[in-house]
């Protein structure tokens, strides 16, 4: 089904080849074990399917193994991948609950009664609830949101969300990324004569689903939606989307309303980059065009946000709003309320918008700043932890943590460590926590075992929160240990895999093949930036550290004339592995740098070997 509400969009354009002669397309998997026990494998892929598919849809040999190797092998699939037109977006009316949810908000509109929406206090309940905000008030529905604070109210729905319906004379609540498990509070809600409207996309629990007048949520067990993985923000997208045909009376929306949903898309793509869903299917359209859309944002808190972060007027990419906008927004809410991430969204002049990025913009370096803390007495507490055969997923808990980074610290020490890991933050007699896992490890399959010492949890495979007493956290930690040697059996996870896309000659990484290298972008998850390795490139000067703690270096590598700079994150530590002169094996991933007006393609260094 289209998407009505855009304009169409020209078919792809073939580009042409980049010279094939330095290209190992067809290699077979070959192994090299380097840095921290990494282990180097080059891709093995069907010759004649890359060629097949560079020559029926007209992509130089590169991009089509690229594309293989990121399972795409139907030419006519490929080819509506590559072009992620918004006419490819599915109808919103195929989603579970969408006719009863925009049926009464149609009703409310015409009673003249309060909707409250009730987003959650990351990036993508934020902008999903600013999204939702504006198009009720395009809508003359009186509206007014809550977004609970992170320490004081946990996640979801809670007793806060029925004061807040009472206190504001709502008759509707519309959640936004949350509420398809909040059974309890919704039939409190509908005891007071207050309907609920869920948007989520969480996986539904078992059993009964809660009392509300809808649940719109792709995942719900009996949704035949044709695409199951959307962001939070996007299913809000949705909603409003359904309901602007709603209103009308017709499928096609108004141009006013048209206008609207493809502003919106600017916060639908901040949601889908920062959630770390796929960038597949129609994700991939609200990334690419959503990135456009907040290029060109009339927006004053959009347009603040890419200021304060110094992005303006250049092309954005994911990694942009991952680094810079994201955390931004998110710091807020990590550190208690996110009203100002949410007021700096809604701000309607320029002096406000500046005022409220720069207050997020000090909260973020605050953030920082515990989570270096946290991270620091995280780390000393693992030394008890140091045996990963003993203890497959790192169980840490500590007074005083900061509730809002211990997630961002368990995704670090997953990084260092290799294993799964739980971080708690304790106040007094109860406690706080994020896990985050490696590879296919099932976290919250693991978490699960702890269930009996928990008070509450959930999550799915690659993160999940818990909420626990302080004296039990011996007994989760026991339970978790357990029960992950139970899943792993041979007793450890599986050492880490760097996957290697192609071999490339050092001097074909040039300008016109990062040209061919952005039609697959934006690159996230389900499309990850390429790696590729080049063989005996030196360096052009010494290496330098870089970054507060020198932790960081910066490059200038050279094969012949041909000589990229080149960025080694977290590699500080291996400066005296480098030496002019001495070649060097490296595996990168190619990027557009602009600093001061001026675009210039680097690189950033995944690994390398010296060849002493």
């Amino acid at each position: 089904m289209v998407a009505s509400f855009f304009i169409s969009q020209p078919r792809f354009s073939p580009a042409t080849g980049v010279g094939s002669r330095s290209l190992c397309l067809f290699s077979s998997s070959v192994t090299v074990s380097t840095w921290k026990d990494q282990t180097w494998e080059l891709r093995h892929l069907d010759a004649e399917g890359v060629r097949s598919l560079a020559r029926e849809v007209g992509v130089p040999p590169l991009i089509a193994r690229l594309l293989v190797a990121r399972g795409h092998t139907d030419a006519r699939a490929t080819e509506r991948h590559l072009q992620a037109s918004p006419m490819g977006l599915h109808d919103p009316n195929l989603l579970p609950g969408m006719e009863a949810a925009t049926e009464r908000l149609a009703r409310a509109r015409r009673d003249g009664e309060t909707v409250l929406v009730h987003g959650d206090y990351d990036v993508d309940g934020v902008t999903g609830t600013a999204l939702l905000m504006r198009i009720l008030k395009l809508l003359e529905i009186d509206a007014v949101w809550h977004i609970p604070n992170r320490l004081v109210h946990g996640y979801s729905f809670g007793d806060h969300s029925i004061e807040r319906a009472k206190e504001t004379n709502s008759k509707v609540v519309v959640s936004v990324d949350n509420g398809t498990s909040a059974h309890g509070v919704i039939g409190e809600l509908l005891e007071c004569g207050i309907d609920t409207i869920v948007t989520d996309h969480h996986e539904a629990p078992s059993g009964p689903l809660p009392e509300a007048t809808a649940i719109v949520n792709p995942k719900l067990p009996d949704s035949t939606y044709p695409w199951r993985e959307l962001c939070g923000g996007a299913v809000a997208f949705k909603l409003a989307w359904g309901l602007a045909r709603k209103i009308r009376g017709k499928r096609q929306v108004s141009p006013e309303m048209k206008a609207f949903l493809e502003e919106a898309m600017a916060y639908v793509s901040i949601a889908t980059v920062c959630d770390v869903v796929p960038l597949l299917d129609e994700n991939r359209v609200f990334a690419r065009f959503g990135l456009k859309a907040l290029e060109h944002s009339a927006n004053p808190g959009l347009r603040a946000l890419l200021r304060i972060a110094n992005l303006n007027g250049r092309r954005l990419t994911a990694e942009d709003v991952g680094f810079q906008i994201g955390p931004r927004i998110n710091a807020s809410g990590r550190l208690g309320s996110a009203e100002k991430a949410l007021q700096l969204l809604l701000a309607d002049d320029d002096a406000t918008a500046r005022r409220l990025a720069v207050d997020l913009d000090v909260l973020n370096k605050k953030r920082r700043e515990i989570e270096r803390e946290v991270l620091v007495a995280a780390r000393e507490e693992a030394g008890e932890f140091a045996d990963a055969s003993e203890h497959p997923v790192l169980v840490l808990a500590h007074e005083g943590w900061h509730q809002g980074v211990v997630g961002i610290v368990a995704a670090r020490l997953t990084e260092e460590f290799g294993r799964p890991a739980i971080v708690i933050g304790l106040d007094g007699d109860r406690g706080r926590g994020s896990a985050r896992t490696v590879g296919d490890f099932h976290i919250l399959e693991a978490m699960s075992a702890a269930a009996p010492h928990l008070e509450r949890y959930g999550g799915h495979a690659q993160a999940a929160g818990l909420e626990i007493r302080t004296d039990k956290v011996d007994q989760a930690r026991q339970a978790v240990v357990s029960k992950a040697k139970e899943m792993l059996q041979a007793g450890g996870h599986p050492e880490s895999t760097l996957v290697i896309d192609a071999d490339l000659a050092f001097e074909e990484m040039t300008v016109e093949t990062m040209r061919h290298l952005d039609l697959l972008a934006p690159f996230g998850a389900g499309n990850e930036k390429p790696l590729f390795r080049s063989h005996e490139v030196y360096l052009a000067q010494p290496p330098r550290a870089v970054g507060a703690d020198r932790n960081h270096l910066m490059l200038h590598l050279r094969r012949g004339d041909h000589v990229l700079k080149a960025m080694a994150f977290g590699m500080g530590s291996r400066e005296r592995e480098l030496s002019l002169g001495t070649p060097l094996n490296v595996v990168y991933t190619p990027r557009w740098n602009t600093f001061r007006g001026e675009t210039n393609l680097e690189i950033e260094v995944v690994d390398f070997e010296s060849l002493k």
